[in-house]
């Protein structure tokens, strides 16, 4: 079937929306986290007994101020950008009658949108909401790459890829790249977090602002830990689609033997958790990483070295 054009042209339309909305939740999220004021703590003296004094500290409960205020309209304008953000690809999708994730743009969009909905959960489960201005900074970069160096007009996909498996092997990766990005992140601010501890003067303006390191890195393992069976999953999708397609399970093709990298440094980073007990920076060393390997799959492997994979 022909490609709507009309719908394809909407699509582009709140592609760059979503983009732009999301542009405005950082600066939000930014005014939050350079403002506000954490929680103040004073010394009382308190009179016990024969009157002698003890000290105490009270805690000043943060008021919400107008850098809270700027936070919650952060949120309020991410989750706008997640509608139109899903809505884009919604309507690529209608306008070529196919799973709009047929090359890199599609794919880029996809992987955006879900690491967009996963970081919204995550801020109704983990006080994280300080977070966003770090968290949204690769996505806006990412779907900037994605509208402009790897942008695709709608059309049919390519016969290589015209497989129920498209839907299964590649919807899989999209959710766990998507996921895998928030652990990523997290885990960049984990190591910052630490370095401000154990050095104050370290990363000064931000530092104390983090969540502290045990809340950083609960976050990164529990949302590692739901994205790798995903992977799994797709990367066996993957071998069987690969045996129907083209007669082999695996080949060593630079994309399936990068994935693989991946999956080794992550299926470590679980096991390290689970057996040896790794946590803190070592933990957190391991996940960057495992997310650098993705990135690094993402784009390079597809964009500069000639394989399998060169067509997507």
């Amino acid at each position: 079937m022909p490609v709507n054009e009309t719908l394809s042209t909407y699509s582009d339309w709140t592609y760059s929306a979503a983009a732009l909305v999301y542009v405005f939740a950082m600066i939000g999220y930014a005014v939050e986290q350079a403002f506000n004021r954490a929680a103040k703590k004073s010394e009382a003296r308190e009179l016990v007994g024969a009157g002698a004094p003890v000290i105490g500290l009270i805690e000043q409960p943060p008021g919400r101020d107008k850098p809270e205020r700027f936070g919650r309209g952060a949120v309020a304008l991410t989750a706008l950008g997640a509608l139109l953000h899903l809505s884009a690809l919604v309507l690529r999708g209608v306008a070529t009658h196919r799973a709009p994730w047929g090359n890199m743009y599609e794919y880029g969009m996809a992987v955006t949108l879900v690491a967009v909905t996963t970081w919204i959960v995550l801020m109704t489960k983990f006080d994280v909401r300080r977070l966003g201005v770090f968290v949204l900074t690769p996505i806006v970069i990412l779907m900037f790459l994605g509208g402009t160096v790897l942008y695709t007009d709608a059309a049919p996909v390519q016969p290589a890829l015209q497989s129920y498996w498209l839907i299964v092997h590649v919807s899989a990766a999209i959710i766990s790249s998507g996921l895998f990005l928030i652990p990523g992140v997290v885990s960049v601010l984990y190591l910052m977090r630490t370095r401000h501890d154990a050095n104050p003067a370290k990363f000064a303006r931000f530092g104390p602002k983090l969540p502290d390191a045990d809340t950083l890195d609960r976050l990164a393992y529990r949302t590692t830990i739901f994205a790798f069976p995903i992977y799994t999953f797709g990367i066996i999708c993957g071998a069987i689609w690969a045996e129907a397609a083209w007669g082999r399970f695996w080949g060593w093709d630079p994309k399936e033997t990068v994935a693989f990298v991946a999956w080794v440094v992550y299926a470590g980073y679980l096991h390290s958790r689970a057996t040896a007990g790794w946590r803190g920076t070592r933990a957190a060393v391991i996940n960057t990483v495992g997310f650098a390997i993705v990135v690094f799959n993402l784009f390079f492997i597809n964009l500069v070295i000639a394989g399998m994979h060169s067509y997507a």
